[in-house]
């Protein structure tokens, strides 16, 4: 492995491996540089050092460092690394951590960590994040939650929420949201509610909402003629 430093700018290193190589995959020479001055190198090493040789690095001050050795450390590990003071490091985690143990990041600060916490959480556990405070996190939780659980969700603050639980919900429950204030949400009723309950979005304020329920009646019209055709 050999240090250079670029020509511009402040002194910076780079790696430079084995002739066709962009980097060191010895873990021999990666374990010698783990204490290197520069936080790049010592960075990048930890990619490919021995296991063994990464918790030593959990404490490291640079962040960078930290989520490299995150990348590659056992989960015995990771789990001290959930409570980590940079976000980079904790996303890693999340990313990385057993599903079963997600439970300790579902309040974590920030909504970047708590996305693929609700990504992950196993579904018994998904409900408990209904509630969480950011519209992307409880999407989420609207993609993955058992369909019995997103009842809940009907009336949310968030359309981009209520648009998912839409999507998702039996055509026999969507009734209640045919009255949705946002068009996009009562749009994604109109594509899937039971024919029979159209009646109100024909005639609803918003074009597309009116076209999707049209489309939908004449083609349960069309179905029925052709079911009556059959039968003669």
């Amino acid at each position: 492995m050999t240090i250079s430093k670029r020509s511009s700018g402040r002194d910076s290193p780079s790696i430079a491996g084995p002739a066709g190589c962009s980097s060191c995959a010895d873990p021999a020479m990666a374990n010698a540089h783990l204490a290197h001055p520069y936080f790049e190198v010592h960075a990048i090493a930890a990619k490919y050092a021995d296991v063994f040789q990464l918790p030593a690095l959990l404490q490291d001050p640079d962040e960078t460092v930290r989520w490299s050795a995150a990348q590659c450390l056992p989960q015995c590990h990771l789990v001290t690394m959930a409570a980590d003071p940079h976000r980079e490091v904790r996303i890693r985690v999340a990313l990385r951590l057993e599903p079963a143990q997600l439970v300790r990041m579902m309040r974590d600060s920030d909504y970047y960590v708590r996305v693929p916490v609700a990504r992950r959480l196993p579904l018994p556990l998904l409900a408990q994040m209904r509630g969480d405070p950011d519209s992307q996190v409880r999407t989420e939780v609207a993609r993955r939650l058992d369909t019995r659980a997103l009842l809940p969700l009907t009336g949310g603050p968030d359309a981009a929420v209520r648009a998912v639980v839409a999507q998702r919900l039996p055509p026999a429950l969507l009734a209640p949201m045919i009255a949705d204030a946002d068009w996009q949400v009562r749009y994604e009723v109109a594509q899937r509610i039971d024919a029979l309950a159209l009646t109100p979005l024909l005639t609803d304020e918003d074009e597309a909402v009116r076209e999707a329920a049209e489309l939908r009646r004449v083609n349960r019209s069309a179905a029925h003629s052709e079911l009556l055709e059959g039968r003669q």
